[in-house]
């Protein structure tokens, strides 16, 4: 497949900078790469961006998670691979995606479970990876950024 168009920060070069600066914040709260990047994946498999997804194929073989964790991590509820931590960040990650799937977009026990893994600046991060990487969706998918071509 080829893209239809540049990417957004290829015409748009002054975004690159405070994308870069979102990413660097989300990481900045102590919470494991590990965790981050599979929440990455996650989001880009729901949001169907091929270019993300293997990114963070990529990124999660180099931080040497394991192919189990990584390939079932679509599945991650009924996989036994997870902490309870990471299943609370990935539902979380799901409803913050997801935000017009139901009427209360993320719901209080959603939040709760997070919130009783995770203190504030470590949500913050999570919430930042969220939007980070819907923003990263939202600019791939509809340009058709093929994965490895940038």
């Amino acid at each position: 497949m080829e893209a239809r168009m540049k990417n957004p920060a290829e015409i748009i070069p002054a975004v690159m900078k405070p994308i870069q600066e979102l990413i660097k914040a989300a990481h900045s709260q102590g919470l494991p790469r590990e965790l981050l990047e599979l929440v990455h994946l996650r989001i880009s498999q729901i949001n169907g961006c091929s270019f993300c997804v293997a990114a963070g194929l990529t990124s999660l073989r180099k931080l040497g998670e394991s192919e189990e964790r990584i390939g079932l991590v679509a599945a991650w509820r009924e996989a036994g691979y997870y902490t309870d931590a990471e299943r609370a960040a990935l539902a979380l990650a799901e409803a913050a995606t997801r935000l017009a799937d139901r009427p209360d977009a993320v719901p209080d026990h959603v939040w709760d479970d997070a919130a009783d893994h995770f203190d504030e600046p470590q949500l913050a991060s999570l919430l930042l990876m969220t939007a980070t990487t819907n923003l990263f969706n939202r600019l791939n998918v509809p340009i058709r950024q093929a994965p490895g071509s940038w």
